[in-house]
């Protein structure tokens, strides 16, 4: 059904009434900080991260004297790089364009440093011992996939988004891989963490702790071009 706007009108009751403004017809709504449209398109929230890590970096620079990494690394992990992974197990970027434009910014930072600007993107990052942001989302849904797993196995319930294998290969712990016809849940995180997680070797996912899954994740993603 469609709304006229002009037949209605919204009516404050109550002396504490915070009196919010309501619209109707928008075609996105901000929750928490995450910018959602109506086709759970995450274009709108990338160029809106994206903007605003930029903004930060752009401060930095005019601000800070130093150029040295000992300064801007700590600086640009702290200010810029949060904006850019903040609930972004949520609103992943799932288009090429989105991608591109969240390392960017990234690339920009590693550009900045003193001694790094005549090397490529990918040596700048092996030589501050960072990961390009499309590796840390990756691990970051890695992480969270251990967590949850870990936690379901210490109840007594059904294991979700486990299948039993007795098969020789493999980690031993696969996830079920669910098909969807829509593209937009391709980027939904319980189904792009499936093919890497399962892809894992069973030393990883069988670590005892989350402390030494992630340091022999680290070692895996270092090896992973």
């Amino acid at each position: 059904m469609k709304f006229k706007k002009g037949k209605y009108s919204i009516l404050h009751l109550g002396k504490n009434n915070p009196k919010h403004q309501y619209k109707l017809g928008s075609s996105s709504v901000k929750d928490l900080g995450v910018l959602v449209d109506n086709e759970l398109s995450m274009s709108q929230q990338c160029a809106l991260v994206a903007k605003k890590a930029n903004g930060i970096l752009g401060c930095i620079k005019k601000s800070t004297a130093s150029r040295s990494r000992e300064v801007l690394l700590p600086l640009y992990s702290a200010l810029v790089r949060p904006h850019l992974e903040y609930c972004v197990q949520f609103w992943a970027p799932q288009f090429k364009t989105d991608r591109e434009l969240l390392e960017r910014v990234q690339r920009r930072a590693t550009r900045m440093m003193r001694g790094l600007d005549h090397l490529s993107y990918k040596e700048r990052l092996r030589e501050l011992g960072l990961f390009s942001l499309e590796k840390r989302r990756l691990r970051g849904d890695l992480i969270h996939a251990y967590k949850y797993l870990k936690n379901r196995c210490l109840d007594d319930g059904p294991r979700l988004l486990m299948v039993p294998s007795d098969r020789t290969r493999g980690n031993g712990h696969k996830l079920e891989h669910r098909k969807f016809h829509l593209n937009v849940t391709k980027n939904f995180f319980t189904v792009r963490v499936t093919e890497p997680w399962n892809r894992l070797p069973r030393e990883a996912v069988e670590s005892p702790s989350l402390e030494r899954f992630k340091t022999r994740l680290d070692v895996i993603l270092c090896n992973l071009l």
